[in-house]
C-alpha cells in the first residue's frame, strides 16, 4: 500500500515508522528540511521537502497512485485543505487530523463539503478512553469485548482472592479454559508471561467462552457498587480538559477545571455549561486544599506538561482520591508511572497512531478492535494463507512480549491456546497487543510477501 504522510512531527513520524514495519511504501512530506533529514537518517523512507498545500507538489509525487494520504501538520485548516486537494486529485482515501472544538461541532459538514474520508482528533480520542474508564465502569459496562462465543472480562483480583500471589501458570487450575491476557497494575497495562505473579489490587483481563465468563462476572462484579461518580477535578483546561469536562458534565458529574491562562478560562466558562472553571495554578497545594481535592471521586491531570501531570497525579493519589488519571505523552516515563500507584496513564500519541493504522488497513482482515484503558488493543483478525505464522506452534513463533494470542475461533470450536496451539488458515484469531509497541504488532502481522499484510 502506498501512503503519503504530510507533517513530520511526533504523530506523522510514529505513523510512518509503524506503516514501514507493516511493509507499506511511505512518502513523508514536510516544509522543514532539517526535520526530514533527521527522520530519513533512521528510517528507510522517501521524503519530500515541500509545502503540500501546493497542488503541484501532490501532482509531482503522483498522488492519484496513492492508496492513502494522512495530513498531520500542526494546523487544522492546513490538514483539511491538503486532504481535500489530495482527494480531488485522485488519492483513494484521505485523513486529516483536526483538534479544535469549533471544527468538531461541524465535523460531518466538513467531511461532506471537503470530501474527506476520515478525521481523527487526538484530544477526543484520549477523552473517550478517560470517559469510558470513569463513567462507563460506574454504570457497570464491563463486557469490554465480545466476539462470537468469546468474551473478555475485567475485574479486580481482590474480588477473587484465591488468585492473589498466584503465578500465571496456575491460573487455569482455578479457572479452567480461561486465559489472563492483560493485567492493569498501578496504572500500567502489561501482558503477563509464565514467570509473572498476580498481585493484590491487580485488575485482570480474562478471555474465555461467553457463558463461563458471564458466570464469573456474577461473582466478581457487585451490581450497584459503581454508581456514585459525582465529583471530578480536571487539572488543565486545554482541548482534552474541555472535551472531558463537557462529557462528564453531560453524564451528570459535578466538574471543576483548573486552568492557569486567564483567557482560556474565559473561553471555557463561556463554552461549558454547569462546569466550574477556576483560574489558578494546579501545582499550588493550598488551592487544591481550598477546592476540596480530597473529596473528589476522580482527578484527571491534563496540563500541557507531562512532568506536571505526573506530579499532580501523585499528589491526588496521596490525598486519597480513588481514581487518578494522567495524560502522559512520553513513552520514556512508562516505568516511572508503574511505580507511582496512579490508576491510569494515557498516551494520546499511541491512541491516535493505533486509530490511524486501523483506518489505513481497513476492515478486510481486521474484523473488530477495542482499546483497553487506552494502552492496549484487542482485535479479531482472519488468518489468511499469506500469513507467515500459520501452522507453527505458538511457543515457536518468538512472539514479542507486547503480543498475546488470546483465543481462536475455528469453525464452531473455541480454542483457548497454549504453547502447542497452531493457527490455521481461516481461523478467526483474537489477539491483544500494547499500543506502546504497535510497530511490533505490524511486523508480526506482516505477510510473507512484499506487498504487506493488509494489501
Amino acid at each position: 500500500m502506498k501512503v503519503a504522510i504530510v507533517g513530520a512531527g511526533k504523530l506523522g513520524t510514529k505513523v510512518a515508522t509503524t506503516l514501514l514495519d507493516g511493509n507499506h511504501a511511505v512518502t513523508l512530506i514536510d516544509t522543514d528540511k532539517e526535520t526530514l533529514q533527521k527522520v530519513s537518517s533512521h528510517l528507510d523512507i522517501m521524503t519530500v521537502n515541500a509545502n503540500a498545500k501546493e497542488t503541484k507538489v501532490l501532482k509531482n509525487i503522483g498522488i492519484p497512485s496513492f492508496d492513502f494520504l494522512i495530513a498531520t501538520t500542526g494546523s487544522d485548516e492546513t490538514n483539511i485543505i491538503i486532504a481535500a486537494f489530495a482527494k480531488k486529485l485522485g488519492c483513494e482515501r484521505v485523513l486529516a487530523r483536526v483538534r479544535d472544538p469549533e471544527h468538531m461541532q461541524q465535523l460531518q459538514f466538513i467531511k461532506d463539503l471537503m470530501n474527506i474520508d476520515y478525521i481523527v482528533n487526538p484530544d477526543m480520542g484520549i477523552t473517550v478512553e478517560i470517559y469510558k474508564y470513569l463513567a462507563e465502569k460506574y454504570t457497570l459496562s464491563n463486557g469490554i469485548f465480545s466476539s462470537g462465543k468469546i468474551s473478555l472480562l475485567e475485574f479486580n483480583v481482590n474480588k477473587y482472592k484465591q488468585l492473589i500471589d498466584m503465578p500465571i501458570t496456575g491460573f487455569s487450575d482455578v479457572l479452567p479454559n480461561m486465559l489472563v491476557v492483560a493485567i492493569s497494575r498501578n496504572g500500567k497495562v502489561i501482558i503477563p508471561h509464565g514467570n509473572d505473579v498476580i498481585r493484590e489490587n491487580d485488575f485482570l483481563y480474562v478471555v474465555g467462552e461467553k457463558e463461563p465468563i458471564q458466570e464469573l462476572n456474577k461473582k466478581v462484579h457487585v451490581r450497584g457498587k459503581y454508581t456514585d461518580l459525582q465529583k471530578v477535578m480536571i487539572m488543565g483546561g486545554g482541548k482534552t480538559g474541555f472535551y472531558l469536562a463537557k462529557m462528564l458534565s453531560e453524564f451528570g458529574a459535578a466538574v471543576k477545571v483548573i486552568e492557569t491562562d486567564r483567557e482560556r478560562c474565559y473561553y471555557l466558562s463561556t463554552h461549558l455549561d454547569d462546569v466550574m472553571v477556576l483560574h489558578g495554578d494546579a501545582t499550588d497545594l493550598s488551592l487544591l486544599e481550598e477546592e476540596n481535592m480530597d473529596g473528589m471521586d476522580a482527578v484527571v491531570t491534563a496540563t500541557g506538561f507531562d512532568e506536571d501531570n505526573l506530579l499532580l497525579a501523585l499528589t491526588a493519589k496521596m490525598h486519597g482520591v480513588e481514581d487518578v488519571i494522567a495524560k502522559v505523552s512520553r513513552t520514556s516515563y512508562a516505568e516511572i508511572i508503574s511505580l507511582m500507584g496512579i490508576d491510569m496513564a494515557l498516551n494520546p500519541l499511541d491512541i491516535t497512531t493505533s486509530t490511524i493504522i486501523r483506518l489505513v488497513q481497513g476492515n478486510k482482515k481486521v474484523l473488530s478492535s477495542q482499546l483497553i484503558q487506552g494502552q492496549a488493543e484487542i482485535m479479531e483478525i482472519i488468518a489468511t494463507p499469506d500469513m507467515k505464522f500459520l501452522n507453527t506452534p505458538l511457543k515457536d513463533l518468538n512472539l514479542p512480549n507486547s503480543i498475546i494470542i488470546a483465543a481462536i475461533h475455528r469453525g464452531h470450536e473455541v480454542i483457548i491456546p497454549n504453547g502447542e496451539t497452531s493457527i490455521r488458515k481461516d481461523d478467526r484469531v483474537i489477539m491483544l497487543s500494547l499500543l506502546s509497541d504497535i510497530s511490533s504488532t505490524e511486523k508480526f502481522l506482516n505477510s510473507t510477501g512484499k506487498t504487506g499484510f493488509f494489501k
